[in-house]
């Protein structure tokens, strides 16, 4: 891994991937949750498609310098695979680790649109309390924006917006969750919790259009990996997309 490789770029690897080795006879979890200090250790390693260096597995002297550490030519795996597939260059070529990486993706939405089913009340429950015990008090809102409008707005490309379609599957037992709550301003903690978020990956980190949903769906998971708190997190996402100013209108 390259020292020059960036934090946005690491970032944006990581939550596209679902924090899971892309090679599908591994998908192993990279983010371990250390129970005694509440902390995460991150064992991804980001393995370069096309090679870094001269000598490099895959190094292609034709490919510009600039690109080499970008997005589209990194690949998210777990330590050991990594060694495999610089070593087994004949098997991992350029154009299988491209699709590698595309099926990955692909597989990651369809797990996602899998667990959306199983969402209960628990998994609700356990995310949203998460958000709203982040939110700053001030006041709130749940009014309707249409949700093709914002997407445009917001730059979102067809991949996000299948997966809002998936989260609002959802959205009544989301509003149930929030009408029933006890506490009558848990609706505007919850509010405020995501404004308050969004508003630091934007000015802050300086995130925008995909990489910002993507962050914003790994703070409404409580960044857990599960898929199935995963798929709670969208719900909630999606819902709140919908119906209050988290995103630009």
């Amino acid at each position: 891994m390259s020292g020059n490789l960036q934090d946005k770029v690491k970032k944006e690897l990581c939550l596209k991937s679902g924090n899971r080795c892309a090679l599908p006879n591994c998908h192993q979890l990279l983010v371990i949750d250390v129970p005694q200090n509440g902390k995460s250790s991150i064992i991804a390693v980001f393995a370069h498609i096309k090679g870094e260096n001269v000598g490099s597995a895959r190094y292609d002297p034709n490919f510009p310098v600039e690109e080499r550490n970008g997005f589209r030519n990194l690949i998210v795996v777990y330590p050991t695979c990594h060694k495999i597939i610089d070593d087994q260059e004949e098997i991992y070529t350029i154009e299988y680790l491209v699709k590698l990486k595309k099926d990955h993706e692909e597989w990651i939405m369809k797990r996602y649109e899998e667990e959306v089913i199983n969402v209960t009340f628990k998994e609700l429950s356990e995310v949203m309390h998460y958000i709203a015990d982040n939110a700053s008090i001030s006041s709130g809102s749940l009014e309707l924006i249409p949700p093709k409008e914002k997407i445009i707005k917001n730059d979102l490309s067809p991949k996000v917006e299948k997966l809002i379609v998936m989260g609002l599957t959802k959205a009544n037992q989301v509003k149930s969750y929030i009408n029933s709550h006890f506490d009558l301003e848990f609706a505007n903690k919850l509010v405020n919790g995501f404004s308050k978020e969004y508003k630091r990956l934007k000015y802050v980190e300086e995130l925008e259009a995909d990489d910002l949903f993507f962050a914003l769906l790994d703070f409404s998971s409580d960044y857990k990996s599960e898929f199935l708190y995963k798929a709670a997190g969208l719900s909630i996402l999606s819902y709140l997309f919908e119906k209050c100013e988290v995103f630009e209108k």
